[in-house]
């Protein structure tokens, strides 16, 4: 009874603070915008800073009060000006090098917004924060809810709750299943939709993925444009969105969103379908068990765009495409299987067939499946977890145990491993290999016809601190490789596999393996750089094989 009382009287509070008109339209009060959507959302602008500090939803105060939502950290001076265009409400926010765009749309209780720049700002990542009250909406990512956390246990983003690692890293999922993430509270749900092109100008291609949430006194809802977390490609400019934060009653909302109201805006750097083409075709070669996992992508300095092939037929349909030329790659899951160039005009579509080119030679033994991930493997075979299920209809969601906790997780396997091959299977072997916990061994035994010259590869996804492996095979030692091209960044530790995928191909010379007795394949991280433990120089493993 007391519960019910102190939240009757907080909203009776609510109605008395909210704005006094009703209807949709904006209301200048003091150093702020007053947006009222009529449609359930009443919204503030701060017109000096940008800031929104205060988003009442049904008279439920959803904006945290204590630090505001803006772009990065807040723009500082960044002066505010409004307009009314039909049904929309376009509030333009602008410092030397970035324009944010506020729109709200009549009777729909959503913030549309888009971002335009001209340079990366200077804290180095590109990111719209919705900071929102926990109060009032207390439900997000089981994995990235730091609240009661003991302390930090790597730098100043990864946790440990209840014995459990926690971190908003581990809230990310990659930008191709990423249309649609929030976070709810009793009569409310927040959700954040990147619709359509809305990644066009983001950094990273299709399987990036980059912080959602995190679940402290604040509840944070994120939509990263771009970042340094394992990035593996420059920053684009130009216009980054639409995008939307949107308040349901706590339903997930669809991300099929018309957004033909932006043509008539004004929206800097904006192109509408009309002055956009596509691509379309037949993606093949790849082995039937990947029919259902390939994805045909598209990138130049100026934007990227993916779409899945069909699986039955292979046939693939683009996104509206901003004309220019594009590196046209076709992915195996994770794995580029093929590339080529295709020019996009405005109103156009061309057809453009591609066909993989990946070698499958007849092998002797193999780990894995060379796909660009780890998945199967030792730490990240797939788990059910509440990882997702805020908006998840039906089941709990499924992801790999990499992707939600830290290496040094109590549900962790432990990570040295001997592994023989016809004995344990490849959910046996280790994801990952770091250099000062342990090396990875693979013992195997091949008949006398199988002794002579032979070929080693390793597949990398991602390397930390200048991994690589180096093997030794009974009393051989292989090839010692220089630092690859991988992120500077904090990669395994943080959720993720995806870097640039690495073939690392090793000729044994024959004599070096025997047919009697078993032999034993060493695989070890060096890299002329230390750290300890899982922040150690490591390595992900893709697949192995030996042919």
């Amino acid at each position: 009874m007391f519960r019910r009382t102190l939240l009757s009287a907080s909203l009776l509070l609510a109605s008395f603070i909210a704005p006094a008109f009703a209807g949709f339209g904006v209301k200048e009060s003091g150093n702020s915008f007053v947006v009222d959507t009529d449609g359930g959302l009443v919204f503030t602008v701060n017109k000096q800073s940008g800031d929104i500090t205060s988003m009442l939803y049904n008279g439920i105060q959803a904006q945290d009060q204590t630090k505001f939502s803006h772009i990065g950290s807040g723009l500082g001076n960044a002066p505010c000006s409004w307009t009314k265009i039909g049904n929309y409400i376009k509030i333009t926010c602008t410092t030397s090098t970035l324009t944010q765009y506020y729109v709200a749309q009549y009777k729909n209780p959503a913030i549309h917004m888009a971002t335009y720049i001209t340079a990366e700002p200077s804290v180095g990542e590109l990111r719209f924060i919705a900071r929102l009250n926990r109060a009032s909406i207390p439900n997000g990512y089981g994995a990235a809810n730091i609240a009661g956390s003991s302390g930090a246990i790597e730098g100043s983003d990864v946790f440990t709750v209840s014995g459990q690692t926690r971190s908003k890293f581990y809230s990310s999922k990659q930008f191709i299943d990423d249309q649609v993430h929030g976070v709810t509270g009793p009569g409310i749900g927040a959700y954040m939709i990147i619709p359509g092109t809305g990644y066009e100008s983001s950094s990273g291609g299709p399987f990036f993925r980059d912080i959602n949430n995190q679940g402290g006194s604040i509840q944070e809802l994120y939509y990263y444009m771009n970042s340094g977390h394992t990035q593996t490609e420059a920053y684009r400019m130009g216009l980054h969105g639409p995008y939307l934060l949107q308040f349901t009653t706590g339903s997930t909302p669809s991300a099929n969103i018309n957004l033909a109201f932006w043509d008539g805006l004004g929206i800097k750097g904006y192109v509408p379908v009309s002055g956009r083409g596509y691509a379309k075709g037949k993606a093949s070669g790849v082995p039937s068990n990947f029919a259902s996992l390939v994805v045909v992508a598209w990138s130049n300095s100026a934007a990227q765009y993916w779409a899945r092939a069909d699986t039955g037929t292979g046939n693939y349909y683009s996104p509206a495409m901003k004309p220019g030329t594009y590196t046209m790659t076709m992915y195996k899951s994770e794995l580029a299987v093929a590339t080529t160039t295709v020019n996009i005009g405005a109103g156009q579509t061309i057809t453009a067939n591609i066909k993989s080119t990946e070698a499958t030679p007849a092998v002797i033994w193999q780990l894995g499946e060379f796909d660009g991930t780890p998945r199967g493997f030792l730490n990240a075979e797939l788990v059910y977890s509440d990882y997702m299920r805020i908006y998840q209809t039906s089941n709990m969601s499924i992801s790999s145990m990499i992707e939600t906790m830290h290496p040094s997780d109590k549900r962790m396997h432990e990570w040295p491993r001997t592994i023989t091959i016809g004995q344990q299977g490849e959910g046996y072997f280790p994801m990952a290999i770091f250099k000062a916990i342990a090396p990875a061994v693979i013992r195997f035994s091949v008949d006398s016809s199988q002794t002579g010259a032979r070929t080693l590869q390793i597949g990398i996804t991602l390397a930390f601190a200048g991994g690589r492996p180096q093997v030794t095979i009974n009393n051989w030692t292989g090839p010692t490789y220089s630092p690859p091209d991988q992120p500077n960044s904090r990669g395994v530790t943080r959720g993720t596999w995806r870097g640039n995928n690495i073939m690392y191909t090793i000729n044994i010379p024959a004599g070096v393996l025997v047919s009697t007795g078993r032999n034993v394949l060493t695989i070890t991280v060096i890299s002329g750089s230390s750290g300890d433990a899982y922040l150690s120089p490591n390595i992900v493993v893709d697949a192995i094989r030996l042919y």
